[in-house]
């Protein structure tokens, strides 16, 4: 009984943030590995734009930046995107509250 509590209880938070590699925007998709500008002309601007910080990549250390996009929310749902050399690398959804 305790141990369903338990697991009822992680499946709950785990239903609040989820991961994808595509996203639908009206009737165009986007995928992991789009382009900044790509996203923006299928999307829209986002209702958020931040600045996450800098990494360094690759054999010869180059500094890139990473950004957060949210959209929405949609049906309740925010769509957060994050961007690594203006490369799409991550599409997550979480519940807005």
């Amino acid at each position: 009984m305790r141990l369903s509590t338990v697991c009822l209880s992680l499946l709950a938070l785990a239903s609040d943030l989820a991961l994808a590699d595509t996203l639908r925007c009206g009737t165009q998709l986007i995928n992991e590995g789009d382009r900044a500008f790509e996203v923006e002309k299928k999307c829209g601007p986002p209702a958020y734009r931040d600045l996450v910080g800098y990494t360094l990549t690759g054999y010869d250390r180059r500094e890139f930046k990473i950004e957060e996009w949210v959209y929405g929310p949609t049906n309740g749902k925010l769509s957060i995107l994050t961007f690594e050399a203006n490369r799409l690398v991550r599409i997550e959804s979480r519940r807005d509250r």
